[in-house]
Order: structure tokens, then sequence, then C-alpha cells
């Protein structure tokens, strides 16, 4: 597709951005904006707490295994025809979803907006990549970025708004309109690609889908199942391993069979910015887990509170992204990842000193910082990314880009619960070792109630405390992870060749 943003007009560039970004959107809020209405559906839908959290998982799964396929299917399909497959897939699966009335067949419906809703992201990139010239590609990443980006950061606030004022099913509904919107206007303008006679290698599919099924379930299911303890999770990680290495060898060997052509990785700028991305995953978006864990069940915030709280991160996030789309035309993306990198730490260090006598404006500043650093990163490495690929290999890497950042993301939930548990134990057996009759701070503590360590009230009194103050220093803990793993990413940029437009 060889200088194809010749033949749009600015106004048709627009047009198209809207519709490919408005699909994006509703994708991405979806793998946030149902966190908070889970306990709500869980009685709802009459389901345990295990079973309601296969509501992600089940989309997770479906999204990540689909996703490298996005390649391969806009190769066969034609890329405009499989984006408005998609989008209508995507529509009727949120429209089920809303309507479900079991848990079995929410998590059916689930799986079907993860099939669907997985190739709305790389497609969405690498259509704003081809329509815009080479000289506007930083403007067109900073677009995609924003919905990227900010849609699962907003996406608790939105969660938490709707299901107060109307019902969990509007987390659903509220794809119906945008997703109809934005497939009428796609259906007008989108540009389409040539069509390519292409085989499908199954053996390859099957390994892929076993590794990275597999994953997604060890990970997500890890913590409740006692990671190795439990037998599930030694069949997921077996699965797991051994599909993700059939998969390389079977690539190898198959070359242009392959599900998807391992040799973009040879591009030093693609591999090292999605390197960066997966671990910009792990290291953000798993402490956006952590927060709502903080305000809800220390600080006693309210769900709708909570939302309101983590909003202005995104706000933050969109100005920083519009003005780096400017300043990427003269500034080495390089300084810009860098500079991104440390706001997103300098943001993370306050949480190492929070107690439980923290105000919101404690929560929030830190977060509006993060925001920033989180727009100045994402969008240079977006373009970077792309800098060096032909352009017949866009779609294709635009799969695996998002496909790293989905499996960085969940790879970081997964380390930042398990160290949040785990610390919480040893700081729970660290603080019960001083409650005894001598520690004069627990007597002083006691008689300000008018209690003593003996009277039966005392006991659960001192286990509530000791709960809280155990999970305050995990959290801390877990703060200080997150600051060193983000700035961990810094070597990494050094390898990024500098980006020159083509």
């Amino acid at each position: 597709m060889k200088n194809i943003y010749e033949n749009f007009s600015p106004f048709d560039r627009w047009l198209i951005t809207i519709a490919v970004m408005s699909a994006t959107l509703i994708q991405v809020l979806d793998t946030t904006i149902v966190n908070v209405a889970l306990p709500t559906m869980q009685g709802s839908l009459s389901a345990t707490s295990d079973e309601i959290t296969w509501i992600l998982t089940s989309y997770l799964v479906s999204s990540a295994i689909f996703m490298p396929l996005t390649g391969y299917f806009s190769d066969t399909l034609g890329r405009k025809n499989y984006m408005l497959i998609s989008i209508f897939g995507f529509v009727i699966a949120s429209g089920l979803c809303g309507a479900a009335t079991s848990i079995s067949a929410m998590v059916l419906f689930r799986f079907l907006q993860g099939v669907f809703g997985a190739a709305l992201v790389p497609l969405s990139q690498a259509i704003l990549a081809d329509i815009y010239p080479p000289e506007e590609r930083g403007k067109a990443m900073a677009i995609w970025g924003i919905g990227v980006m900010v849609g699962p950061i907003l996406g608790p606030t939105l969660g938490g708004y709707l299901t107060e004022i109307a019902t969990w099913r509007w987390t659903f509904y509220i794809n119906l309109p945008i997703g109809i919107f934005a497939f009428l206007i796609a259906w007008q303008v989108m540009p389409d690609s040539d069509k390519k006679s292409r085989n499908m290698d199954w053996l390859g599919l099957i390994l892929l889908s076993c590794g990275i099924g597999g994953t997604q379930y060890a990970l997500d299911r890890g913590n409740k199942a006692d990671w190795f303890a439990s037998s599930e999770i030694w069949i997921a990680s077996i699965l797991a391993i051994g599909g993700l290495i059939g998969f390389c060898v079977n690539s190898y060997y198959q070359k242009n069979k392959s599900v998807f052509d391992i040799r973009i990785f040879k591009d030093r700028n693609f591999l090292v910015s999605s390197l960066i991305l997966a671990m910009f995953g792990l290291s953000v978006f798993g402490g956006m887990v952590i927060l709502p864990l903080l305000l809800e069940n220390l600080l006693n915030y309210p769900v709708i509170t909570t939302g309101f709280a983590m909003a202005p991160r995104g706000i933050s996030a969109m100005i920083s992204m519009m003005i780096v789309s400017k300043l990427i035309k003269t500034v080495d993306p390089r300084i810009l990842v860098i500079v991104g990198i440390m706001f997103c730490a300098l943001g993370s260090i306050p949480g190492t000193y929070y107690n439980l006598e923290i105000n919101t404006w404690w929560v929030v500043w830190p977060l509006i910082i993060q925001g920033f650093g989180i727009g100045l990163m994402f969008v240079p490495l977006s373009a970077v990314a792309y800098s060096t690929l032909h352009d017949s290999m866009r779609a294709e890497a635009a799969g695996l880009f998002s496909l790293l950042r989905t499996m960085g993301s969940s790879i970081g939930i997964s380390i930042i619960i398990t160290l949040y548990t785990r610390h919480t134990q040893i700081a729970w057996n660290q603080l019960s070792g001083f409650v005894n009759p001598y520690n004069p701070a627990l007597t002083s503590y006691l008689q300000n109630m008018h209690l003593d360590i003996h009277q039966p009230l005392s006991i659960p009194l001192i286990a509530n405390e000791l709960g809280k103050q155990a999970q305050m220093i995990a959290f801390v803990d877990v703060y200080a992870f997150i600051a060193w793993s983000i700035l961990g990413m810094l070597p990494l940029v050094f390898f990024v060749r500098r980006y020159k437009s083509k």
C-alpha cells in the first residue's frame, strides 16, 4: 500500500480516524470497565468469587489468542472487511453480555467479545499509520495512543459511574451506539487493502493458542490457586511452555506458512520497542490494579469516588500526548521516552511514603505526574516501532505489538497481586511479634479505648489493626517494586535507533 495517504484529504483522514478510534476505544475500555462492577455482577448472576473472575479471564484469553492473527485475516479478508466484521461482532457480543442471565452465558459472550475485539486495536494502529504521511505519523500515533492508553485508565471511572446510576449491564450496552456509529463511518470512508492468498498453519495456531491460553490462565488464576501447589497451574504452565516453544520451532521451519512472520523481530527498533512496551504494561498497568484495593479496602473510598480519583491520570496522559505529537517532529524520540520513564517513576515514588492517614490529594497528584509520563513515553515508542518496518508488515506487526502490551499487562497484574499477598503475610507475621502484654505501645493503644489485652474485645480490635497495617506495608513495598521496574526500562532505550521519517 505504497503512498496510500496521498489518496485522502485531511477531512477524509479525520473521518477515518474518528471511526477507527471509536472502535478502539470501546475495545480497550472493556478491559477495565467491568472491574468495579464485578461484586454487583456476582450477586446478579448467582456466581461464586472464583467463577466471577472468568468474566475477565475469558476476555483476555480469547483476545490474546486472536490478536496475532490480525495479519492473516487482514490479508485474506482485506483490512476494511476484517475491521467491519470485528466491529459488528464486538457490538453484537456486547449486547449479549448485557442481556446475560447466567455466569456460563456471560463467560461465553465475553469470550466472543475478545475474539471480535482482538483486531480492533492493531488494525486501528495500522490504518492510521497508512493514511497519514510520514511527517504526520507522530500525530497519528498520538491520537491512537490517547485511545489505547486512556481507555483502560478511565474505564474504572466510567464503570463505577454507570453501575452507580443505572446497572452493571450498561457497562456493556454503552458499546452499542458507539460501535454502530463507528461501523457506519468505517463502511463509507475506510480504505481497503489488497487481498492476498495465504495458507493457515493450523498446527502453529494450535500451539500458539496453547501457549497464550496457558500463560493467561496460569497468570490469572495462579494467585487464587496458590500457584504451583495446584495441579491446574502445573498443567497450564506445561501447556504454555510447550506451546510457545513448539510454536517457535514450527514457525522456524514453516517460514512463509506460519501464523505470523517471526522475522519481524529481526527489526531492532520493533523488537526493542516491543520489549519496552511489555515492561511498561507490567509496571504501569500492574499499579492500576493495586490502587483501587488501597482506596476502597483501607481508606474506605466508595467505588465511584475511587473511579474519579483515578481519572486525573487519564486527563494528564491525554494532555501530554497532544504535546508530544508536536514535539516528536523535532525532538529525538529516545529523549521523550527517557523523560516519560522518569515521570512515570517519579509518580510511583510517593506511594512508598503512603500511610493510613493520607488524603485524596496525595493520591491524585502522583497520578497526574505518572499520566503525563505515560503520554510522553507511549507516543514516540509507537512511532519508533514502525519506523524501519516495510509497509506490508504493518498490520502483522501491530498485532504483535498489541499482544506484547496485553501480555506485559497480564504478567504485571499477576506479579503485583502476588507481591501484595505475600508481603501482607510477611508483614502480618512480623507485626504480630509485637503483640504481647509487655509492649508499652500496645498497652497505651488499648488504654485509649479503656481496654486491656486480656479483655475479649481487644483481640478483634488488635487483629483488625494488624491487618490494616500489614496491608499498608505491602502497598508500600509494591510501589517500591513498581518504581524500580519502571526505571529498569531505561537501559533498553539506548538500543533504539533514532526515528527517521520515510
